[in-house]
């Protein structure tokens, strides 16, 4: 970044570049923590992690899947007229667009089940992803849980005192 000469900077007043410098510092401290780049990094990763997931449930689990149906269509374009639109009423429509274009009222139900075969699918990977983090690292990601004694609600097998009640887990209040 090119920098003011020294006889240039004595134009600027000085609570200006007070300011200015106290932002610039202000938003490094912040833009560089490490959390902060972590959290970027993540971010970037599941978007790519996204996409191959979404391109293997549409490319290579949907297509097997629609063949199940009675008609041979992708489970995308599977949908349900519930109201016929403003168009002709003898009117078939052949997708999901068409209709949704003339105005009926659809219940789009092949959409649904692909969007939840996606969600299975993301799931899934990212289990086996924290099961292989865990044995490559000896540190699990997956934190087993068990029921306090007392209140019942969940908290770590590993705990002494429950964070909700705050009973001692090894009878010490019996």
């Amino acid at each position: 970044m090119p920098r003011l000469e020294d006889a240039q900077q004595s134009l600027l007043p000085s609570n200006i570049k007070t300011r200015t410098q106290n932002a610039w510092d202000d938003f490094t401290d912040f833009a560089l923590r490490d959390n902060v780049l972590e959290v970027a990094v993540g971010l970037i990763l599941a978007t790519a992690f996204t996409t191959v997931v979404s391109s293997f449930v549409d490319d290579i689990i949907l297509p097997p899947v629609s063949l199940i149906s009675p008609s041979n269509n992708n489970l995308d374009g599977k949908f349900a007229v519930l109201r016929r639109g403003d168009g002709p009423n003898d009117r078939e429509y052949d997708t999901l667009k068409q209709a949704r274009e003339d105005g009926a009222v659809v219940m789009a139900y092949g959409e649904f089940i692909s969007k939840l075969i996606r969600l299975f699918v993301i799931a899934l990977a990212l289990f086996v992803i924290a099961r292989v983090y865990g044995w490559a690292a000896n540190d699990s990601v997956i934190k087993k849980q068990v029921k306090c004694k007392y209140c019942r609600k969940r908290i770590s097998e590993k705990a002494k005192r429950c964070v909700n009640c705050t009973s001692w887990q090894d009878g010490r209040e019996g």
